[in-house]
């Protein structure tokens, strides 16, 4: 990994390595030249010892995880969050269709209201990402004079999405679940997603704030817009579903 640039996880300078290896297998953490600290104590920490911290949205833990790391499951995680979401959503469509046959799941996954679900989640979530790169590209491309990694703070806010997989256990136990808690899970998500841009951009907290606001406010919108389709996906699901004349 000696191609890539480093961050210190304490001061967020940018660091040529994280270990140095000497003769006879010994390794030594580098020391950051700005704070006299290692640049990642996290090299050596178990990874459950990580994954604790970034749940508690440490900024160290952040820092290892987008800088010093070369995890690229973001997609596949995103796409398995919106997974957990489609199935809840489509599970409330069917609150008053109570079964206790599992087929009925099987059943269940082929009907088209699965995948609309899914394909509202998808572009919820494109509309949140679509309006925080917006909100910061104004902020800080047009009024600061900054630049940002784009593809990298895309990443950032997809891998900040992980608190969704605490949708599994409503997956598992179906309906055994209560709106405040999906609604602490939503904040939780949404907490992670302010830290991830103060980690990539080292901004302010209000900053990161605002940009999940902004995202926040353009994916309800998108919701609004969708609920409000004069010929929406329930309208063709309702008419498919009706049974066929006696003629």
């Amino acid at each position: 990994m000696g191609k890539y640039i480093f961050r210190c996880i304490e001061c967020n300078e940018r660091a040529t390595e994280l270990h140095r290896d000497y003769s006879n297998g010994i390794l030594k953490t580098t020391i950051c030249e700005s704070c006299q600290k290692p640049v990642d104590k996290y090299i050596e920490y178990d990874p459950v010892i990580i994954l604790i911290d970034g749940i508690l949205c440490k900024t160290q833990a952040f820092r290892h995880i987008l800088f010093n790391t070369s995890l690229n499951i973001h997609w596949k995680l995103c796409v398995f969050c919106l997974l957990c979401e489609a199935y809840l959503r489509w599970s409330l469509l069917h609150v008053s269709e109570p079964s206790g046959d599992p087929a009925d799941i099987i059943r269940y996954t082929k009907e088209w209201e699965f995948y609309g679900m899914f394909g509202l989640a998808a572009l919820e979530l494109c509309a949140f990402c679509g309006g925080v790169l917006w909100f910061l590209w104004m902020v800080a491309g047009r009024l600061h004079g900054g630049t940002f990694d784009l593809p990298l703070l895309l990443r950032a806010l997809l891998l900040s999405c992980y608190g969704k997989v605490l949708l599994v256990p409503a997956v598992i136990w179906e309906h055994d679940y209560s709106p405040l808690c999906l609604a602490l899970i939503k904040m939780f998500v949404l907490t992670s997603n302010s830290q991830a841009i103060r980690v990539i951009l080292n901004s302010s907290r209000r900053l990161s704030l605002l940009a999940v606001c902004v995202g926040l406010l353009s994916e309800t919108c998108v919701a609004q817009a969708w609920n409000k389709l004069p010929w929406g996906i329930q309208d063709i699901w309702t008419f498919d579903r009706l049974p066929p004349s006696s003629e």
